[in-house]
């Protein structure tokens, strides 16, 4: 009995060392190798926008290939958020994150090389379970190895760092696909994703985890290094007393789900149809694409925003926010015609997306689980939203052939408001509390 007290003790204590100490060389490291495997997740998700209206352009695909084309990649990460989310609780965040950019390097390769569509959707699918595991465990990794003081600080930054894929990927996009064709940018993607693979052989294992699996001696090493400089003061602790963020896990897949999958399913639907919908304007396909590169500027000022603000407004005050001028923007887009305005105003609506990226997908998703279910929650409402957004082009097609494009923007502005409900009626605040 005095053994397991004394262990429960230890184990305590040296998650509280965890959740007060300072950075250090070995937190950069899960902080850089983490942001740069988020680059790649949300460069994948643009660059197959761009590739997708080039393919629809050439006549390689039609609308509806195409539409199929996105759906794999979505269901693809629906797959792999889910198989992430259970081999990470169970098994270690370690292996989750080791054999994933494994697979979407190889078959990302691969698909440079498809002779036809129905080859090309086959393979872009099997990709996507690859990358399926990126969103969840970044983020939740970061968010783990982070002290509570910096914790949306850093989750925050991971975003911003994320998000620099999107306007950077969609340049590169508008250089190399006029002038290399469209198989040039998977022969890019792929190169980059095998050399991500071979750094992180010896990414460590979550401290979190292991005290939470009774594994206390591997923890301890773990935590040694991540203590080398010291602990933060309690008095440099923002709330240094408040208690540990616990509602039950039934609860905070409820509010995940409907914050997550409204985020994404507004994020993607608009990225990543932009260039399609600028084409059907009568917008060439080189500037359609530089027309979203200008836009997707906004993506890591938006992320920045949203890790500046959101220790200093708390999460749900930021969130709901954003999800409110999410909608009213959404709006004003339906009615845009002029150059002018359609830059603009997507500009301002990509920052307000990638906001809600920053605040709810990378930090408050993660602070609603407690250690042992976390990747599980994190994964399975990252990976209903990727299901949702799996069927959205399949819809957006039918709109844009049979209906009207502006009814995009009003299903996007619905979506904003019922999160916004949501999460202000039920969601816990999770600001500066500790996690279990």
């Amino acid at each position: 009995m005095e053994d397991n007290t004394y262990s429960s003790n230890q184990a305590y204590s040296l998650e509280n060392q965890l959740n007060e100490a300072r950075e250090t060389p070995l937190f950069y490291k899960v902080f850089a190798l983490a942001g740069a495997g988020m680059i790649l997740d949300a460069a994948d998700v643009y660059m197959a926008g761009a590739i997708n209206s080039t393919l629809i352009q050439t006549k390689f695909a039609s609308i509806s290939q195409g539409s199929y084309f996105l759906s794999s990649g979505f269901l693809g990460l629906f797959i792999g958020s889910l198989l992430a989310g259970y081999i990470g609780d169970f098994f270690g965040r370690k292996l989750s994150y080791h054999f994933n950019l494994l697979l979407f390097g190889v078959f990302t390769l691969l698909s440079a090389f498809a002779p036809s569509m129905p080859i090309l959707i086959g393979l872009r699918f099997i990709a996507a379970i690859g990358l399926g595991a990126e969103i969840v465990t970044g983020y939740a990794v970061v968010n783990e190895f982070a002290p509570i003081k910096r914790r949306g600080h850093w989750s925050g930054m991971t975003a911003i760092v994320a998000n620099t894929g999107a306007p950077i990927t969609l340049l590169i996009a508008s250089f190399m696909i006029p002038r290399f064709g469209w198989r040039s940018m998977f022969i890019t993607m792929g190169s980059l994703a095998l050399v991500l693979w071979l750094a992180r052989r010896h990414f460590p294992e979550s401290p979190r985890w292991l005290l939470a699996k009774g594994r206390t001696e591997e923890a301890n090493d773990i935590i040694k290094k991540l203590t080398v400089r010291g602990l933060y003061e309690k008095d440099e602790m923002t709330h240094p007393d408040e208690p540990v963020s616990h509602i039950s896990f039934g609860k905070g897949l409820f509010i995940a789900i409907i914050a997550v999958s409204a985020t994404l399913l507004c994020q993607y639907t608009f990225t990543s149809w932009v260039p399609t919908l600028l084409l059907k304007q009568g917008i060439n396909i080189v500037d359609s694409i530089g027309f979203s590169a200008i836009m997707m500027i906004g993506a890591p000022i938006g992320a920045a925003i949203g890790a500046l603000l959101v220790d200093k407004t708390g999460r749900k005050k930021l969130i709901v926010t954003a999800f409110i001028a999410t909608a009213i923007l959404g709006i004003a887009y339906a009615y845009e015609r002029s150059t002018a305005g359609i830059l603009i105003n997507g500009f301002l609506l990509t920052i307000t997306l990638y906001i809600l990226v920053a605040s709810v997908v990378s930090i408050y998703t993660n602070e609603l689980f407690e250690t042992a279910h976390r990747f599980r929650g994190a994964g399975i409402a990252n990976g209903i939203s990727k299901l949702l957004n799996g069927l959205m082009p399949i819809f957006v097609a039918f709109m844009i052939t049979q209906v009207a494009t502006s009814f995009i923007y009003y299903m996007i502005a619905a979506m904003a408001i019922i999160a916004a409900i949501i999460v202000g009626l039920f969601g816990p605040e999770t600001d500066q509390k500790a996690i279990k």
